[in-house]
């Protein structure tokens, strides 16, 4: 559970940067920032870095969607995991 928790922490620092880029994209001189994911120690880890260019909207569209159905797919062991606690809890009582 707690990769889970680590790689939505991960998804939100992606998309914070992609949001910012999304705000920014007629900024004049802005400098977007790219976001990319490893796995360190079994952990996923967000990694930012600044780019040379501005905001290529579509990338940062697409991503978006990336990002939320990666969101998503974290949540799931999550709250299955509550389920069989709750259940767990039910049959004790």
């Amino acid at each position: 559970m707690q990769v889970n928790a680590n790689a939505m922490m991960a998804m939100s620092n992606w998309m914070g940067n992609n949001a910012h880029n999304v705000a920014n994209v007629n900024t004049d001189e802005f400098k977007a920032t790219q976001t990319t994911l490893s796995n360190q120690s079994g952990s996923v880890v967000a990694q930012s870095r600044a780019t040379q260019s501005g905001t290529d909207l579509a990338n940062e569209l697409s991503e978006q969607v990336v990002i939320e159905a990666s969101f998503e797919a974290n949540t799931k062991p999550i709250q299955t995991q509550n389920e069989m606690l709750g259940s767990l809890l039910d049959m004790k009582a």
